[in-house]
């Protein structure tokens, strides 16, 4: 049966609100000592966010055969550590901005030291649900799932990617230089997202890890690209987040490197490489197809 974008539509709210309700349940009560970090915690992670890893945790979790409330662990843990990075990179040492999701940053709405605890206390939840809750018959396919996501949040990932951003601002960067920040501050995360949704279903073949981690990786550099147009053709109130920010602070982004046009063209070349690498999968890969076009195709 083909699917409609209703479908998908309905799959994707189906998802977001599960999640919702999953981090909910996940994060400590706003009510517990110390009330103010958790009710700070809350603010940053629920009611906000297309919570574009998530999606792909569960859409990669599909083509494996993984079961849903171990999907919902591991979605979690990565929204989680994905939450975390916005607090941090908000912080007036970073990017410094007020506002996130359509609401204020936490460092505005609580205060800068909060701010950091939250990023801090977030990340460490992330790991522990995954320490704690069984996502794999194999321990040692659960033991590599803690890897992958602490390798995607780490030097070689998404703090290393944010760590050669903040040393380019103001330079000129080549395409490569700036693929290569961006594979790491955006990528490492979308990748790892789609790696723990198969590692929560039974063993794939080599040769289909390979396609799938083919797909991770355009598809995560193609949700950067689509960034960067967006941030310099949306406005604030569409983007929910300080639109034109990165070339008011001269950082080096795809349009300003390549222009709107390139940069628009590279976004589709992105996505044909990411929906190729997913046409041996048939069926059962629907709904990563469905993603690859949301991220490319999204206005937001």
């Amino acid at each position: 049966m083909k699917l409609t974008e209703t479908d998908f539509q309905a799959w994707m709210g189906g998802i977001q609100a599960r999640m919702e309700a999953a981090l909910g349940r996940l994060l400590p009560p706003a009510h517990i000592a110390p009330a103010r970090l958790h009710e700070a915690m809350r603010y940053a992670t629920l009611e906000g966010g297309k919570r574009v890893r998530p999606l792909l945790v569960f859409a990669a979790g599909e083509v494996a055969g993984a079961k849903p409330e171990r999907l919902e662990i591991a979605a979690a843990a990565v929204e989680m550590v994905h939450a975390y990075s916005l607090v941090h990179d908000d912080l007036p040492c970073m990017d410094d901005d007020v506002l996130r999701r359509g609401k204020p940053t936490v460092h505005v709405e609580y205060d800068e030291a909060t701010a950091m605890l939250v990023g801090d206390a977030l990340q460490a939840l992330a790991f522990q649900l995954l320490a704690e809750h069984r996502l794999s018959d194999d321990p040692q396919v659960q033991l590599n799932m803690v890897k992958t996501l602490a390798v995607a949040g780490g030097s070689r990932g998404m703090a290393g990617g944010q760590q050669i951003d903040l040393e380019s601002t103001g330079k000129a960067l080549t395409v490569p230089e700036l693929e290569f920040m961006h594979v790491h501050k955006t990528g490492a995360l979308i990748r790892a997202s789609v790696i723990l949704g198969i590692s929560c279903g039974g063993a794939l073949g080599a040769e289909e890890a390979v396609r799938l981690d083919k797909f991770a990786k355009a598809i995560g550099l193609a949700f950067q690209v689509v960034d960067d147009v967006l941030d310099a053709e949306a406005s604030t109130a569409t983007l929910g987040k300080t639109a034109g920010k990165d070339s008011k602070q001269g950082k080096a982004t795809y349009v300003s490197v390549l222009g709107l046009p390139r940069a628009r063209e590279l976004a589709q070349d992105l996505r044909g490489e990411a929906l190729a690498a997913l046409e041996a999968f048939g069926p059962r890969a629907a709904r990563l197809r469905e993603l690859g076009d949301f991220i490319v195709l999204r206005k937001f």
